[in-house]
């Protein structure tokens, strides 16, 4: 796999993302500054979890490198030993780009429901769009949807609020 690209293995294919861009690289550094102190270290929230940028999980055969990945503490409380992580998420956030959203939605949603994955939000920076997804029976439910300057209080990080307007970057002329 060349530098400037990501590899991931999904239903058999190995599809290879450009890497992304300052505009997506912000909402993903924005999303772990948020989340991170409160759940992973406890300042100012609950505390209880491991926030990861761009681990690499590996569910079944499929390989998969999401921006953000989240595990309760119980369900991780140590790293494995390999380069990848088996345990399903809790958690995933996909910052979406216009060569990245039909993998996201089309394939990657549906393998993360089978194997369990509780919460799913996609994000679109250049929309300006945060979906928040939540498995009911092993379905995805859109369970809310913000855009803009919202301010943000999305499941299973709800006692925090993101403002939306942080994350957005204006790109130059």
């Amino acid at each position: 796999m060349p530098e400037n690209m990501i590899g991931q293995i999904i239903n058999g294919e190995l599809i290879a993302m450009p890497r992304p861009s300052p505009k997506h690289c912000n909402v993903v550094s924005g999303i772990g500054f948020e989340i991170g102190p409160p759940y992973r270290f406890g300042r100012g929230g609950p505390g209880g979890w491991i926030i990861l940028d761009e681990p690499e999980i590996k569910l079944g055969q499929d390989i998969f490198v999401p921006d953000l990945a989240g595990w309760k503490k119980e369900r991780l409380p140590k790293f494995p030993n390999t380069n990848y992580i088996s345990v399903p998420p809790d958690w995933v956030c996909e910052v979406l780009s216009p060569s990245t959203e039909k993998t996201d939605r089309a394939k990657k949603m549906p393998i993360y429901a089978l194997f369990g994955v509780s919460y799913l939000w996609l994000i679109n920076p250049v929309e300006e769009i945060f979906e928040v997804y939540k498995l009911d029976s092993g379905r995805w439910m859109l369970f809310s949807v913000y855009a803009e300057n919202d301010k943000v209080r999305a499941e299973p990080f709800q006692e925090i609020e993101i403002d939306l307007q942080n994350l957005w970057f204006e790109a130059e002329e």
